[in-house]
């Protein structure tokens, strides 16, 4: 079974009409309308967005039946005048996360500047089950557009256009783990380097749970770096993002010849590594200097604060509402679209849990 929630963000109001008594006190489905035409709702669908394939035998019926029930949601007039809804409606993650609200901000920003209301959905279920939520969307009447931030089956994107635009910018892959642009692991690279040039020598990586492709790809470009420096061979103690498995990753440690900088896949983890440290009587950063990422809010806090790789999830939203934009408003440059207009993805927050390793 597929469990589905919806947020909408507009507002407004509406009258009351015949159509509100029409089915005892409420009003009627497109469902309803469908049933009394003898048609199905995607007939009713296209009906409502004067698809002119349509046979004049069944416009007539369904024209019959929209009377009969006096079926005019406001949206639905509108589109049937216009043949625009102002409405997109864009597919989460299932998985509350940190990540999609920052996205679906970034996403909301474009379509308001561009005229459009969204309506967020979050289904749960298989590739497949999401994908037919996305046809019902394109088949309502309701809806222009539909941005998919979930993954759907391969080559869902741009499909039945000529009843609501479909763009797939799925930034996680079906278990909800960052893919893309969200596993570029390309700030280690900096990270290593700038420790570096302040003098270390002994760098220690913990990672994330490998079974996420970002903590593969911090992984990989530490490795490389250090190697490529010299300061090799890399050493790596494979965690789970918790605060506990740094934790324990540090503690286990030698006391002689430790290493003096250690990168942590996660902000949490790095807690994990600065605990550690202080069980062991070393400082930060005089003794071990600690990185993090994700730049979570409490990092700016801590004693030391931390240093940190800041990700625009806000700017992944956007240049994805961009595209749905520019696929609904042909010759449309929307701010957005350009990967360097709302600055870098990943940027490198610089704080006091970085020095000079031990003389």
């Amino acid at each position: 079974m597929v469990n589905e929630s919806s947020t909408g963000t507009s507002t407004g109001t509406s009258t009351g009409s015949s159509t509100d008594t029409a089915k005892g006190g409420r009003r009627a489905t497109i469902w309803e309308v469908a049933k009394v035409a003898g048609v199905s709702h995607q007939t009713v669908s296209r009906y409502l967005r004067n698809d002119a394939k349509m046979r004049p035998e069944t416009v007539a019926r369904v024209r019959q039946a929209v009377e009969e029930l006096d079926y005019r949601p406001n949206l639905t007039a509108r589109s049937m005048r216009t043949r625009r809804s102002g409405r997109v409606a864009v597919l989460l993650p299932a998985v509350a996360t940190y990540g999609p609200p920052q996205i679906l901000s970034g996403v909301m920003e474009v379509a308001h500047e561009h005229g459009y209301t969204v309506e967020a959905f979050s289904v749960e279920g298989s590739p497949a089950d999401r994908f037919e939520r996305v046809r019902e969307l394109a088949d309502s009447g309701q809806v222009e557009g539909v941005l998919a931030l979930a993954p759907l089956p391969p080559g869902s994107g741009g499909r039945f256009p000529e009843r609501a635009a479909i763009v797939v910018s799925a930034d996680y892959d079906d278990k909800f783990r960052g893919v893309g642009e969200l596993a570029d692991g390309s700030p280690v690279e900096d990270l290593v380097v700038r420790l570096a040039e302040l003098g270390h020598r002994r760098f220690l990586h913990v990672t994330g749970a490998l079974d996420y492709a970002s903590a593969r790809g911090r992984r990989d470009v530490f490795v490389a770096t250090v190697e490529r420096l010299g300061l090799g061979p890399a050493q790596v103690i494979e965690s789970d993002w918790s605060a506990e498995g740094a934790r324990e990753a540090v503690l286990a440690l030698p006391e002689r010849d430790h290493p003096t900088a250690v990168v942590a896949a996660s902000d949490i983890g790095a807690a994990g590594v600065v605990l550690a440290a202080r069980e062991r009587g070393w400082t930060i950063p005089g003794d071990l200097s600690v990185t993090g990422w994700d730049n979570n809010l409490l990092g700016a806090y801590l004693e030391p604060t931390l240093t940190t790789v800041r990700v625009d999830h806000r700017k992944l939203g956007r240049a994805a509402m961009a595209r749905l934009v520019e696929t609904l408003q042909p010759g449309t440059a929307a701010r957005g679209s350009d990967p360097a207009s709302d600055g870098p993805l990943n940027t490198i927050i610089w704080r006091g849990s970085t020095g000079p390793p031990p003389s």
